[in-house]
């Protein structure tokens, strides 16, 4: 049995858990871990202990492998790097509510209000995307964009039966969408993006001709570079010609929440023109991980292609997910804290900061933009690496950290604004300090 002082209370573990928390985001001198995985792990036994240390014990054991040592910070102010934000507070404590309460949205007596709450924040969100059609748009949550881009072209299936065989997407579309096509039996067809925007080209749907049988996938925010295609196509008049696709999907994982920025939701001009789309919340919307949307211009038809019944359900599931989380409290926690205007000023702020940090690389002859960001994300290079490669310059930074993309082969920095307290002259000066450090170790390894 363990020992009395560990059996304790749910109160005081929170105030162990909070402490530690408090501990680590204390202005740590880097934003990514120094200490091996390997190290930290050697902390833990390597078989199921007989006996347990107690709850206490188990989370200070813990604390190190989760927080202090071994997690990247992501709201440094020198993290500039990948598509995950860190969790905005409200979120975090809406979390340890749902995680508290443990409720399951399979069963209504388990969630009484959950699957209300979750109908409540759809009806916020959808007339950002679908506004002509209020009375019939709608959609649920998902644990993330892959599972969005499954459902949306799951439905288009149903809905266009034997019609629908083939999915249409760029060459820069997200793997997800493949998966989707194999996953679904459906044939996937990669068309050609402009090499030097990322968006898709309207001439390669032409060329297809025919598109009366297919799915037609566009990207709003590409993974290496946000680049959002044109999306005006799908308000287009095809005038009864065969260029019509059965079915329209934007996948928005990245971009979509900029749809309630006034200033930037004309970047997703024609969005309402989609039968279905996508996003992560947990992106642009800076909740845990396991949050996305799919939304529907006909939600009733959608979710009627996608609901099982079975004898222990009192209600119909819908979509892929069985058990499901109550996701839609911490993000209506944040919702309901900054409304419309907070979330719009959050995002036009990461929108600065990305600006500022392509200003800095733009004005310093060492280094090369590969275009102007426009939702967020920075990539870019010195212009004449001087033997050292951007993995190796990386490697050498000291309080700050980007991430890196391989475009057409080449290797580039990616820094993609999604953390509030990143300062981009932090990032810019460690990245060029890291850049000058490399070219002396090759000069120096060049001299011998």
């Amino acid at each position: 049995m363990p020992p009395l002082r560990s059996l304790s209370s749910t109160h005081n573990l929170l105030l162990a858990a909070i402490k530690h928390l408090t501990h680590h985001h204390q202005q740590p001198t880097s934003p990514m871990p120094t200490t091996s995985p390997l190290h930290l792990l050697s902390a833990l036994p390597l078989h199921l202990p007989t006996q347990g240390v107690g709850a206490l014990d188990a989370l200070e054991t813990l604390a190190d492998i989760a927080l202090h040592k071994g997690s990247a910070t992501l709201s440094h102010p020198g993290y500039l790097a990948h598509m995950d934000p860190p969790s905005a507070p409200e979120a975090v404590a809406a979390t340890l509510w749902m995680s508290s309460e443990n409720q399951n949205l399979l069963h209504p007596d388990v969630a009484p209000t959950a699957r209300d709450l979750e109908q409540r924040v759809m009806d916020w969100m959808t007339p950002f995307f679908f506004p002509h059609h209020p009375s019939t748009s709608g959609g649920h949550m998902v644990p993330g964009s892959t599972v969005a881009n499954l459902t949306a072209l799951w439905a288009a299936r149903e809905i266009g039966g034997a019609n629908l065989t083939r999915v249409v997407a760029s060459n820069r579309a997200h793997n997800s969408v493949r998966k989707a096509c194999d996953l679904l039996r459906l044939e996937y067809v990669e068309v050609q993006s402009c090499p030097r925007t990322h968006v898709l080209l309207p001439s390669s749907l032409v060329e297809l001709g025919d598109l009366s049988n297919a799915a037609l996938v566009l990207t709003a925010g590409t993974v290496a570079t946000g680049a959002i295609d044109d999306l005006s196509i799908l308000t287009s008049d095809y005038s009864g010609t065969q260029n019509k696709p059965l079915w329209t999907h934007i996948d928005a994982a990245w971009a979509g929440p900029l749809r309630l920025s006034p200033s930037l939701s004309p970047l997703l001009k024609g969005v309402e023109g989609a039968d279905s789309i996508g996003f992560s919340a947990h992106k642009w919307l800076w909740q845990p991980k396991g949050s996305a949307l799919v939304l529907f211009k006909h939600v009733k038809e959608a979710h009627e292609t996608m609901s099982y019944g079975g004898g222990y359900l009192a209600t119909p599931t819908v979509g892929v997910l069985g058990t499901k989380k109550a996701s839609a409290l911490p993000l209506a926690a944040c919702l309901l804290s900054w409304g419309q205007e907070g979330v719009a000023a959050r995002l036009e702020a990461d929108v600065a900061r990305a600006a500022q940090l392509a200003e800095l690389v733009e004005h310093d002859e060492r280094f090369e933009l590969w275009g102007v960001p426009t939702t967020g994300i920075v990539v870019w290079r010195p212009v004449d690496s001087c033997g050292c490669s951007v993995s190796e310059v990386r490697a050498r930074l000291k309080g700050a950290w980007v991430s890196l993309t391989e475009i057409d082969g080449a290797m580039w920095f990616r820094s993609v604004a999604t953390n509030p307290k990143a300062d981009p002259l932090l990032v810019f000066e460690s990245v060029a300090a890291a850049f000058e450090e490399c070219k002396l170790d090759v000069a120096k390894g060049d001299s011998h």
